[in-house]
C-alpha cells in the first residue's frame, strides 16, 4: 500500500489514453491478471469456466474496439510508467441487460470493463477512468449509461457511488450472489 506521498507520485504519473495496437498482448494480460484476482477475491474461483469466457470477452472487445477505430467498443486504458494498470470500456449493453427487457435500459451504452491493478486500489484511479468516460460520453451527446455488475465486492463500490440498482436479479450466480444492474443519468 503506498502512503500518501505515494498516492500524489500515482496522481501526476498516472495517464489514461486510447489503447495501441502494440499494447494488446500487454492488455490481454493485464484481462487475465485482474480477473483471476477478482474471481479469487470474489469466491469464485471454482467458476473456472466462468472466468475463462470473461477473459475471451474482454479481448474481444479489446480486438473490436481497435478493428473499428472505437465505433462498436471504446476503451481507454490507464498507465504509469507506460505499464497498464486499469482498463475502462463503454460499448452496447450486454446480453445480460437486453435480457431484462427494459428498453430503456437496453438502449443505453453500457459502460464496462473498469478493471485496477489490485496493487493500485483505493487510489482514485477507477473514478480517474469514470470521469475521462464521462467526458467522452457527454461530447457525444450521451447522458445516461448502464453499468452491470455480479462481483460482490465491486458491487459495494457501486452501491456506494450511484446507489441502487435499477434491477437485481437474485442469487443469478448462485445461492447469495446476486447480479445488480444500475442506470446512472450525467
Amino acid at each position: 500500500m503506498l502512503n500518501q506521498k505515494g498516492s500524489k507520485l500515482i496522481e501526476t504519473e498516472l495517464c489514461i489514453e486510447r489503447p495501441r495496437l502494440e499494447e494488446v498482448e500487454e492488455t490481454n494480460r493485464f484481462f487475465q491478471q485482474v480477473l483471476t484476482y477478482t474471481f479469487a477475491s470474489n469466491a469464485l474461483d471454482e467458476m473456472t469456466e466462468d472466468l475463462e469466457l470473461e477473459i475471451k470477452t474482454k479481448i474481444k472487445y479489446l480486438k473490436q474496439d481497435l478493428e473499428s477505430g472505437g465505433q462498436i467498443k471504446f476503451f481507454l486504458v490507464a498507465k504509469i510508467a507506460d505499464k497498464i494498470i486499469g482498463t475502462i470500456e463503454f460499448g452496447p449493453a450486454n446480453e445480460l441487460i437486453t435480457a431484462c427487457k427494459d428498453t430503456y435500459l437496453s438502449s443505453l451504452p453500457e459502460i464496462g470493463s473498469v478493471f485496477v491493478d489490485p496493487k493500485y486500489h483505493n487510489h482514485g484511479i477507477a473514478s480517474k477512468m469514470l470521469s475521462a468516460i464521462y467526458d467522452i460520453l457527454k461530447q457525444r451527446g450521451i447522458l445516461a449509461f448502464c453499468l452491470d455488475s455480479g462481483y460482490g465486492n465491486a458491487q459495494k463500490v457501486w452501491l456506494h457511488k450511484f446507489g441502487a440498482p435499477k434491477i437485481t436479479l437474485k442469487d443469478h450466480w448462485g445461492e447469495g450472489l446476486d447480479h445488480m444492474i444500475w442506470q446512472v443519468e450525467l
